[in-house]
């Protein structure tokens, strides 16, 4: 497991890669885990002034892996390892980058909008099927995509399960630049630079202004996943479960 997260620190960035291939990089619970380590333990070591998370070369990653994800919420859906890597993503108080190449599911997408700065390639490609499954949307998207993006392409997006292209994406203001497959890494690594090289000061409080309260996106974090726990129970997503794993 921990090989599916690889966590390092260079100059003064932390990098978290996402390291399962096979699975299109699938999130399991323990991933979520090391995730959030990662990013906790960067709160408190002044040597560590950005992060960034990157699936690597071809593919960022698939969202939630259903099988993992079905066990690990039955009967408590809001204390799963989820859930937690998403208040560590609202807590977080240092820069926060993503390199995505390729596909970005489900939270894969909607953790763009606790990101300062996403690079994505020309071949990124961003959706959300929540409703499709019979779910509600997670990680206060319901609150930030609408406030990024304009309710009708939120609406698109999280509810109708459109798939948004990177350049689509730029458009819509949670992609900052769009590079040639390949380059993702590289072009947040330069990022990083410059962020890092910024007072850190001026940076932290700055960042502070732009973003909306932590407690409000809690709050909307702990809405979100109430409602995500019933409707996983529900007659809709049952079916759609079962559907998607006739499929598999």
């Amino acid at each position: 497991m921990p090989d599916h997260v690889i966590v390092t620190d260079e100059e003064s960035t932390r990098i978290i890669r996402l390291r399962r291939p096979e699975k299109k990089n699938a999130l399991t619970q323990g991933m979520y885990d090391a995730m959030r380590h990662a990013i906790d333990t960067a709160q408190t070591d002044p040597a560590i002034r950005c992060l960034m998370v990157t699936g690597g070369s071809g593919v960022f990653t698939a969202g939630n892996d259903l099988e993992d994800f079905q066990k690990a919420s039955a009967g408590q859906p809001r204390s799963n390892s989820a859930v937690k890597f998403m208040y560590s993503l609202v807590q977080n108080s240092k820069p926060l980058i993503a390199a995505v190449d390729g596909i970005a599911i489900g939270i894969g997408t909607t953790m763009m909008f606790h990101c300062d700065y996403v690079i994505a390639s020309t071949t990124a490609s961003f959706s959300t099927p929540f409703t499709h499954l019979g779910l509600v949307p997670e990680g206060a998207s319901s609150l930030l995509a609408p406030m990024t993006m304009g309710y009708q392409r939120a609406f698109a997006m999280l509810l109708m399960g459109r798939p948004v292209s990177a350049e689509q994406a730029a458009e819509a203001g949670f992609v900052n630049a769009v590079v040639a497959p390949g380059h993702v890494d590289v072009e947040a690594l330069k990022v990083a630079r410059d962020i890092c090289a910024l007072p850190a000061e001026a940076l932290a409080t700055s960042r502070k202004l732009l973003r909306p309260p932590p407690d409000q996106l809690l709050r909307r974090i702990d809405q979100e996943s109430h409602l995500f726990g019933e409707r996983l129970a529900s007659p809709e997503a049952v079916a759609a479960f079962a559907a998607f794993f006739a499929r598999k």
